[in-house]
């Protein structure tokens, strides 16, 4: 039988995988889409160029130089200019700045704008040392020709510690012989004018400093104070200062031929004028900080505890046997005023005894001369000069070694006394002068008028530096084109509670210098 045949089913095709689709092919096949233009980042606005302080740079504040210097707003150079314009002005009917260091100043004004760090609180700014502590290189004849030989080897602290918080010195200002008299003259320099009136005294024997600053040679000026130095030529050229409790300011000068007697030292400070108090404040800043040349040096802090408000403030009642001008009164009833409407309460109140204060002044600090200066001093000054300390000497006691001994321990029991007051009343305002200011040469007429201005005019002012206590001194009145200042007492190492009162009463008053700038034109 025949086998029967069997069809096969064709075998099935491979089939190839399709290809797969990468994302570089879809792309390809894709069209490309432009992209839309994004809009631009509106344009940053230019920071706001920073504003300079109204009028010319050598009214400005320190605090206002430094401010304008920092932020760029000027150059150190450019105010440095201003100031040496102003100084060649007006400096010679003055006589205030008796060694020009224009050219110092400006080197060093063109390095603090090279500077990188230009964190110093006084950094490019003006300001004048006065010619009785120690700058490097320099003489240090103190307004005596015959000591035109010393040369300082290094410079004081308070010449340190403005130069390290990067002030510009423009020059030194002029002081009477040794610093002695509280009018500024001199064999060496010459008599300093005052700029509101060259017929009454600049003060002294800071009295360079003050009218430096007062015509507008600096924003600070440097000065020192044994007897009213600083305070005495603020109130003659209506301006601010502080004399600091001894040791908060370092002193020392290391071309002095020997050390100074110890009251002459505990009476002695170094301090600042200006033409704000803000300014002065900054000022004392910067001059306390540390120097280990000096041994009184005191690390204490520029603010204690804040008294109970409102502040008690004690008018000191003037001693009957002080001859007073009505003006005096005036300045005083306007100056406590001010302290009331500032919230200050005030009364009119003895205070201890202010008298036999200054005669304890009067006498150590004579007797202390006597023995250890007076026969070198007289040998080498000026008959004017002899004139004064006459008259200063006849109104003290020459005391031996047992009566120096009981006056310097009379001397804790006075401070004692103010320093309990003070607990009651944190701020005592008395008279700086009780007499309008008087003649450029004044001390010169007779020992008389030399016991007279010191015992009777500036006794609340002298009285003070026994006691080593700070008094602020801030204008308040104008008279007969004569400026009045008040001074503001306080506790030891409480500047802070003294230069708060100045400016509760500065807020009232006003700057009285920029009454001066009008009138000189």
């Amino acid at each position: 039988m025949a086998k029967s045949a069997t069809r096969k089913k064709p075998a099935a095709k491979a089939v190839k995988p399709a290809p797969k689709r990468t994302a570089v092919s879809a792309r390809a096949k894709t069209k490309p889409v432009k992209a839309k233009p994004q809009p631009k980042p509106p344009a940053k606005a230019a920071a706001p160029k920073p504003r300079l302080p109204k009028g010319p740079a050598w009214q400005w504040s320190a605090l206002e130089t430094a401010a304008a210097i920092r932020s760029g707003a000027v150059s150190s150079v450019e105010v440095t200019q201003a100031h040496i314009a102003r100084m060649h002005e007006v400096n010679p009917k003055l006589n205030a700045v008796v060694v020009d260091l224009s050219e110092d100043a400006l080197k060093a004004a063109h390095a603090a704008d090279k500077a990188r760090d230009k964190s110093g609180l006084l950094h490019g700014v003006p300001v004048t040392i006065k010619e009785n502590v120690d700058y490097e290189g320099r003489p240090n004849p103190n307004g005596v020709p015959a000591q035109m030989g010393i040369i300082a080897p290094s410079d004081a602290p308070v010449v340190r510690n403005l130069k390290k918080a990067g002030a510009i010195v423009l020059g030194l200002t002029n002081t009477p012989e040794f610093s002695f008299r509280g009018f500024t003259d001199n064999p060496l320099h010459g008599l300093t004018l005052n700029p509101w009136d060259p017929e009454i005294t600049c003060g002294g024997s800071s009295g360079g400093a003050g009218a430096a600053v007062a015509a507008g040679i600096g924003t600070i000026a440097h000065g020192n104070d044994i007897g009213g130095s600083l305070r005495w030529p603020a109130h003659c050229n209506g301006i601010v200062t502080i004399k600091p409790t001894q040791g908060r300011i370092p002193a020392y000068n290391e071309s002095a031929a020997a050390e100074r007697p110890m009251l002459a030292h505990l009476m002695s400070s170094q301090g600042p004028l200006a033409r704000s108090v803000a300014d002065v404040r900054l000022a004392l800043e910067v001059m306390s900080r540390r120097d280990p040349r000096d041994p009184w040096w005191v690390p204490a802090p520029l603010e204690g505890d804040k008294p109970k408000r409102p502040v008690k403030v004690a008018l000191a009642r003037i001693p009957d046997d002080m001859d007073v001008d009505p003006s005096v009164h005036a300045a005083l009833r306007q100056a406590a005023d001010h302290l009331e409407r500032s919230g200050y309460r005030v009364s009119e109140v003895e205070v201890p005894d202010i008298s036999g204060v200054w005669q304890t002044w009067c006498d150590v600090i004579t007797t202390e001369v006597v023995v250890m200066q007076e026969a070198k001093m007289l040998a080498v000054t000026s008959e004017d000069f002899h004139k004064a300390w006459g008259g200063m000497r006849s109104k003290a006691e020459i005391l031996d070694l047992a009566g120096w001994m009981k006056a310097t321990a009379q001397r804790s029991t006075h401070i004692r006394a103010w320093q309990l007051f003070f607990e009651e009343y944190p701020v005592v305002l008395a008279p700086t002068t009780v007499k309008p200011t008087p003649g450029p040469r004044e001390d010169t007429v007779s020992p008389e008028r030399v016991q007279e201005i010191f015992f009777n005019d500036i006794r609340f002012i002298s009285a003070i530096n026994v006691l080593g206590l700070p008094g602020a001194v801030v204008p308040v009145a104008v008279n007969n084109g004569q400026p009045i200042g008040v001074q503001l007492i306080t506790g030891r190492y409480r500047e802070d509670l003294a230069l708060d009162a100045a400016a509760a009463i500065e807020k009232r008053a006003g700057m009285l210098v920029k009454q001066l700038w009008q009138k000189m034109g």
